[in-house]
């Protein structure tokens, strides 16, 4: 695996041609509110469309320069995406995430329209609107995903009756559970299957009902929890996702392409969490947060502490797909060495 990804790096990091960076003033105070609330604004009408047919493999010589560009935007910590300026370019990867007081569960998208189309799908000018739903597969697994997540619930609620001790910061549970999604179209509608689920699917219902949950009617929509924003590639092929993931292995907070980088995703997550957190001062809630493929694999790892939080596209979540979100590098499954996409399986 070590020797294929040296020799794809060299082609990867760029066809980003000359660096097109710009400055501007940060400004921590800046946010708009959505349905409920947020704490970070991405919004951007950028679509770059094009179409390849194959996994790519380019010219080795390019990529010395996107390195040259990634390190260059390093260097200055005030550059910000040219393509979408609320998107910071970071120099490290930001501090382990503190203990938090309440439980979390990640929820990825059922399969959408842009899954089955086979193209990237992360224009902020999507949050809001109705493009890139649910197909009527993704509309069953999102409620289907209402079992997988009531099990999930059982597993904490059992353990904490067993030796509550064993969660640390988290507090004993409200048996409340709480919605937060992506604002998406894919993401909301999925957060809805699954109440829905939660509602009508009779096994999960009587589970419920067992368990004493409290489950909360509203879906939160996070701008934190939008998609990684892909720059140029937006609106492209699958296959040009193996420009950008096997760099991430290497360069964290690299932005070819002007994509978001790892740490950029990781620096909003991080903040949306801590966010969250602070809302539930309780502690003990069970807190669902629906989102994208890899803004949900690089949350897990980056909340496990991870070394190398970069090696999150090993760690892939499938469509309608719910985990608990650990606190420690046991809690990841397997990792499956990096694939080649295939339509309708790994967009985001």
């Amino acid at each position: 695996m070590k020797s294929s990804l040296r020799t794809i790096l060299p082609s990867v990091i760029a066809i980003s041609s000359c660096p097109r960076l710009t400055l501007a003033a940060t400004n921590e105070g800046s946010f708009r509110r959505r349905t409920y609330f947020t704490n970070t604004a991405f919004i951007s009408r950028h679509q770059f469309l094009s179409k390849t047919n194959s996994f790519p493999t380019l010219s080795p010589r390019t990529t010395l320069l996107a390195a040259q560009e990634s390190r260059t935007a390093s260097t200055s910590p005030t550059l910000f995406n040219p393509r979408e300026p609320t998107i910071p370019i970071l120099t490290s990867m930001p501090e382990p995430l503190p203990p938090l007081r309440n439980y979390y569960y990640l929820l990825r998208h059922g399969q959408s329209t842009a899954n089955v189309e086979g193209i990237i799908s992360s224009a902020r000018s999507l949050a809001g609107s109705t493009e890139h739903g649910l197909t009527p597969l993704g509309q069953e697994q999102g409620t289907k995903s209402a079992g997988s997540l009531v099990d999930l619930i059982a597993d904490d609620l059992l353990l904490e009756n067993g030796d509550g001790a064993s969660f640390g910061s988290i507090g004993k549970s409200t048996k409340k559970v709480y919605f937060y999604s992506s604002p998406f179209a894919r993401a909301e509608e999925t957060a809805l299957k699954c109440l829905e689920g939660m509602r009508e699917t009779g096994e999960v219902v009587k589970k419920i009902e067992e368990l004493g949950l409290d489950v909360q009617d509203d879906v939160i929509l996070v701008d934190g929890l939008m998609e990684r924003f892909f720059g140029r590639l937006d609106g492209k092929e699958l296959a040009t996702y193996a420009y950008v993931w096997p760099v991430d292995m290497f360069m964290p907070t690299h932005t070819a392409f002007d994509v978001e980088s790892v740490a950029a995703v990781s620096t909003r997550i991080r903040s949306t969490l801590l966010d969250i957190d602070s809302r539930y001062p309780e502690g003990g809630n069970h807190i669902v947060l629906t989102s994208h493929a890899d803004v949900l694999q690089i949350t897990q790892c980056y909340a496990a502490g991870l070394e190398n939080v970069g090696m999150f596209s090993q760690y892939r979540f499938g469509n309608g797909e719910v985990r608990k979100m650990g606190r420690d590098v046991g809690s990841l499954p397997e990792p499956v060495p990096l694939q080649p996409p295939k339509r309708g399986e790994f967009a985001a």
